[in-house]
Order: structure tokens, then C-alpha cells, then sequence
């Protein structure tokens, strides 16, 4: 059983024990359940096109940054240009938690991307309920079936989907109503990292689709690179996060950058 088995079984009993506590009519309930979403698409096209993460820590790379609030960083990443902020909820594998998007929503208005395993529909109201604008759906661990219904029910609940991909049979995930496509430059199976391969992947979807680099971008030649290549969006969350101060890596960062 690979890393990615081993989350996904585990976010099926974290989805169960969720069900019999909350129910989705108390969710509906929320502060935030009826909030006007920001869209990421139109963010992207007007702004850096980062979507800059708050992450502390992950299966590959252990503790990154256990030691800084989440409102300290997403606000700077604001204030300098982020396109859009990505928040990792799941807690046994990348120590989040949906506090980390509540805490913050009221404080920033850029759209707020809840990055988890979504494999089940109740999950989808407990993005609305915390204030998430955008979800992600993982093409390694749903069908296509999946990623058209969960596409459905988002813009249902008036969210937007990013969908991720890393190979090329994941390709077939793709439909029309999708917002926008991840390419994964990191195996989420054995976490090799190749440029690339992205590109090559991202030269197979429509040229009207909206593109974004995930992961493993990790110096500014990466960046420019990709961009050169015709990336649309940029979602990093590792570079600034094993910094002292992400804020200020973020803002030297874009400072560099050909944006």
C-alpha cells in the first residue's frame, strides 16, 4: 500500500466519524454557508497567478513549519499579490485543520482553496461551511464518474473546482465544466519531482483550460520555466513555508519573479 492508499483509507473513517457528528443540515447552518465566493479563475488571469499554500508539514517532507500562524502568513501573502491561498485541512498527514480557514477567512479577500482528499459529497458542504471558495479533486484517488459529479455539486454550492493530474491516463478525468487543471509535478505515489512531465501533460488539454503548476517548485528558474511553458497559475506552498518568515520569502519571491 502506497502513502497515497494509506490516506485515503483513512479519510474514509475520518468522513464516517464526521457524518455522525455534524449532519449536513447543521452545516448548511453556517457562518459561512451562504457567503458570495471569490473566483480563483478570474484571479489568476488578474493577478500573480500564485495560489500560495499554508502548510506544516507533509508525508514527504515531515515537519515543515510548525511554529507560525496561519492568518500571520495568508494575510502577507495578500497584501503582495497572491492570486488565491491555498489551506491543507487534512490533519493526520499534513497537521491541518479547518480552524486554519476559519480563522482567516473573515481577514483576507482572496479565494481560499480547501486542499484535502475529497472523496466523499458531505465533505463538499464542509468546504462551504468553512468559507472555501475553490476545492480540489485528486484524479488519483476518484473516477471520472466522481470528478463529474463532485464538479456539479461545487458549482452547486457556488464553489469552483481544481482538478489534479499527473499522468496521462488521468487525462480522462478531465470535462468541460472543470475551472481549472493541476498538474502535479510531484508523483503523489513516490514523490519524484519532474518539470517536464508537466509540460508535456499540459500540452495535451484544451488551450482554452486554465493551467496550473503544483508542487516542486523550488527555485525562481522553476517558476520562470514554467511560465515560460505556458502555466497559468502556480500553487506553492513548500518554498515559502520552510522559511522562518513565509510572508517575507513570498515577498522577495514575486519581487524576482517575471510575473
Amino acid at each position: 500500500m502506497n502513502i497515497l492508499d494509506t490516506i485515503i483509507q483513512r479519510k474514509k473513517e475520518e468522513v464516517s466519524i464526521s457524518k455522525s457528528t455534524v449532519s449536513v443540515q447543521e452545516l448548511k447552518g453556517s457562518e459561512f454557508f451562504e457567503r458570495k465566493t471569490v473566483s480563483l479563475k478570474e484571479n489568476i488571469k488578474n493577478k500573480s497567478g500564485i495560489i500560495a499554500e499554508f502548510k506544516r508539514q507533509s508525508p514527504s517532507k515531515g515537519i515543515i513549519n510548525d511554529k507560525i500562524s496561519p492568518l500571520e502568513v495568508v494575510s502577507v501573502y495578500e497584501n503582495f499579490g497572491a492570486s488565491g491561498i491555498s489551506i491543507l485541512t487534512d490533519k493526520d498527514f499534513f497537521g491541518g485543520n479547518f480552524e486554519d480557514i476559519l480563522n482567516v477567512r473573515n481577514h483576507i479577500n482572496i479565494p481560499i482553496l480547501r486542499k484535502d482528499f475529497m472523496i466523499d459529497e458531505y465533505q463538499f458542504y464542509e468546504a462551504k461551511s468553512i468559507g472555501a471558495d475553490v476545492v480540489l479533486l485528486i484524479a488519483a484517488c476518484l473516477s471520472p464518474n466522481q470528478v463529474q459529479e463532485f464538479t456539479e455539486l461545487s458549482h452547486h454550492l457556488g464553489m469552483e473546482v481544481l482538478l489534479e493530474i499527473h499522468t496521462e491516463k488521468e487525462l480522462e478525468h478531465f470535462n468541460s465544466e472543470i475551472d481549472l487543471v493541476g498538474i502535479n509535478n510531484r508523483n503523489l505515489k513516490d514523490f519524484k519531482v519532474d518539470l517536464q512531465h508537466s509540460v508535456n501533460l499540459k500540452n495535451q488539454l484544451p488551450k482554452d483550460v486554465l493551467s496550473v503548476a503544483e508542487s516542486g517548485i523550488y527555485h525562481v528558474e522553476d517558476f520562470n520555466f514554467l511560465k515560460e511553458k505556458g502555466f497559468d497559475g502556480f500553487l506553492m506552498g513548500e518554498y515559502f513555508m520552510k522559511n522562518e518568515n513565509p510572508g517575507k520569502k513570498f515577498e522577495e519571491f514575486v519581487s524576482t519573479v517575471a510575473i
